[in-house]
């Protein structure tokens, strides 16, 4: 079996007296897609955060393409790609400049990147609007450029933190195609979403953070019905959230 793109052993996470992580497991292996659910404020940002490297844990172990990692360093970053809630792009340059500035400075460092306007069109952003300022894009178009500069990068490791966000019908058929192709090339892929019938289409597993712990996982083990069922009873253990949107169906 290939080694994990990433492991988290035992690892606890807290802000002052507040504990966000305690004690938590997982593991992700290449060619895999595993979906993360949880409550608004059971620490899946925090769970981000620490896996890209944006944080340091507390206690326990974080493993990267093999490896301990104490420390992520530039190496392991430059094979992942993180997609945060926020897109982080520069609103006064175009899509097209987004993405070739994120290749200059993979370039600088002796990396590769796909070139930008077969990705941007990839994610569904048409001819006219490449030229455009990010500044004047929906929130929707600005999502499909965050996620179109992370898969430029061919990363091993995807983490995508809500990527379905502002997503029409068809921008969330795209993205999902999309991730299917990334785990058919061989990626790992963790997203957190609240999209119960994305999830289900695309997710190898799903897992549930509650209280700071991963407490419960369901597997495709084949039968994609039997899988949006056992999928269902999770969800309805979610504690009750008067922001979460989250429904099955």
């Amino acid at each position: 079996m290939s080694e994990a793109a990433v492991a988290l052993r035992g690892v606890a996470q807290r802000f002052g007296r507040k504990v966000v992580l305690r004690n938590l497991e997982l593991e992700l292996r290449p060619g895999t897609i595993v979906g993360l659910v949880g409550a608004n404020g059971s620490g899946k940002t925090t769970l981000f955060s620490v896996l890209s490297g944006l944080l340091q844990p507390d206690a326990g172990e974080r493993w990267l393409f093999g490896r301990a990692a104490d420390e992520v360093d530039a190496q392991a970053r430059a094979r992942l790609a993180y997609v945060a809630h926020a897109t982080q792009l520069y609103g006064a340059l175009s899509a097209r400049e987004n993405l070739r500035l994120f290749a200059d400075l993979r370039a600088a460092a002796g990396l590769s990147t796909r070139p930008a306007d077969e990705v941007l069109l990839e994610l569904g952003l048409s001819p006219e609007a490449l030229g455009r300022p990010v500044s004047t894009f929906s929130r929707g178009m600005a999502q499909r450029v965050a996620l179109a500069r992370a898969l430029a990068a061919r990363p091993e490791l995807l983490l995508l933190d809500e990527p379905f966000t502002a997503l029409d019908a068809a921008g969330r058929g795209m993205l999902s195609r999309v991730l299917l192709d990334e785990r058919s090339r061989g990626a790992a892929v963790l997203l957190s979403s609240h999209d119960f019938d994305a999830l289900i289409q695309i997710c190898d597993r799903i897992v549930l953070l509650e209280g700071g712990a991963l407490v419960r996982s369901v597997e495709h083990q084949g039968d994609r019905e039997s899988f949006r069922r056992r999928a269902a009873a999770l969800w309805q253990d979610l504690p009750a959230d008067p922001g979460d949107t989250m429904v099955a169906g």
